[in-house]
């Protein structure tokens, strides 16, 4: 199972293996209480556990709860998408921020790509292509009187 990182803490403080299980648990079932998990996903688990576990994860930021009855619906705050979005973009800025010359991170991801598989550098080409794109739109807008940035 691959962990998530908190996206708005340090790469250090990583979810831990049962708040990994109970994010994929509501991702899969998009909302639940601790009684529903605790019956259909987490048999072994005592119900406390669950749900002191999804109380973390409520205190951290990663979980919407809504009162239901004398119990509390939880719900992902984020997809999970989202999430790895978020901690990719965190790792790469730490790495970036990290290292004395920016292309030395660069040049790991391209190798990295190029490792994995070729068709990731074709990618990663073609998002390079449409970012360049999108700012040089941007740029063109700024220049222009009357352009939609401008007014």
């Amino acid at each position: 199972m691959n962990r998530i990182f908190h996206p708005f803490r340090s790469a250090s403080r990583q979810l831990g293996p049962l708040e990994q299980r109970m994010l994929d648990g509501l991702w899969a079932r998009r909302s639940a209480t601790v009684r529903e998990l605790v019956e259909e996903d987490c048999r072994e688990l005592a119900y406390t556990t669950v749900m002191t576990t999804l109380d973390r994860l409520f205190k951290k930021g990663l979980l919407t709860r809504s009162e239901e009855g004398r119990a509390f619906r939880y719900a992902p705050r984020f997809s999970r998408e989202e999430m790895h979005r978020e901690a990719a973009g965190f790792a790469f800025r730490q790495l970036l921020d990290a290292s004395p010359a920016s292309s030395l991170p660069l040049s790991f991801l391209v190798e990295i790509l190029g490792e994995r598989d070729a068709q990731l550098l074709d990618d990663l080409r073609k998002l390079v292509e449409t970012k360049r794109r999108e700012l040089g739109r941007r740029e063109l807008e700024l220049r222009i009187p009357g352009s939609k940035e401008t007014k």
